[in-house]
């Protein structure tokens, strides 16, 4: 009796069980979108208007228009934020739209970071002042 070699049989079995449907893999979850969520601490600042990132930030160190557009520059010891506002597509007021940081010698620097650092900074506070009358230690003539 003659002997058959196995291996075109072999070859059509695995070809066959690669053609059949296949089950997606359990529980595999979808990838995280980009635009999903700003990375953290820069949703303080992304979307907001001026007077809100004024409010959170402070006086910016630079206010500049062009057309619609508006750039708000606020400055820390160890950061420069530039915060670039334009109008919705439905028109409103503009929100900001892209931020960009930098060390105040021009290096790059964590958005992130420097949006903390800024948000830190205590505005100073105002002078207190007080009547000469009520002054401890004086007295009225």
């Amino acid at each position: 009796m003659q002997r058959l070699p196995l291996v075109p049989p072999l070859l059509l079995v695995l070809a066959l069980s690669a053609c059949g449907p296949t089950a997606p893999p359990a529980s595999t979850p979808p990838p995280p979108s980009r635009a999903a969520a700003p990375a953290a601490g820069l949703d303080r600042v992304m979307g907001q208007s001026a007077p809100s990132l004024i409010a959170s930030l402070g006086t910016p160190a630079l206010d500049v228009r062009e057309g619609t557009a508006r750039k708000l520059q606020f400055r820390s010891p160890a950061c420069v934020l530039d915060t670039y506002l334009y109008p919705p597509a439905g028109g409103g007021d503009p929100k900001v739209t892209w931020i960009d940081a930098r060390t105040p010698t021009g290096a790059d620097f964590d958005r992130a970071s420097c949006v903390a650092s800024l948000a830190r900074i205590e505005p100073p506070k105002p002078a207190r002042t007080v009547p000469a009358a009520a002054r401890p230690g004086r007295r009225k003539r």
